[in-house]
């Protein structure tokens, strides 16, 4: 019986998985995971960037930080979509 997810953990310090692979387009990117054989449309180039730099913070929050507060649900919605996903795993 396969192991359950961890729930993602806005407190935690994530990163993008390295069985991950973004492809930059003009909307944002692809993010292709190598194992599950996931695509995933990152919307946004702010989404993109947070991403990219999620390990250079302590945590999730400490990320977010620097975006709007009208904005911040939303981005946590879709971290927690790609962690869900396995694009991006604790760090």
């Amino acid at each position: 019986m396969p192991a359950e997810p961890t729930p993602f953990d806005p407190a935690a310090r994530y990163r993008l998985s390295p069985s991950v692979a973004l492809r930059p387009e003009p909307f944002g990117a692809l993010a292709y995971h190598f194992g599950n054989r996931r695509l995933s449309f990152l919307k946004a180039p702010e989404l993109v960037r947070l991403v990219r730099d999620l390990d250079r913070h302590a945590c999730v929050h400490d990320a977010l930080a620097g975006l709007p507060e009208s904005r911040r649900a939303a981005y946590l919605r879709a971290l927690a979509s790609l962690a869900a996903s396995d694009m991006i795993v604790p760090a």
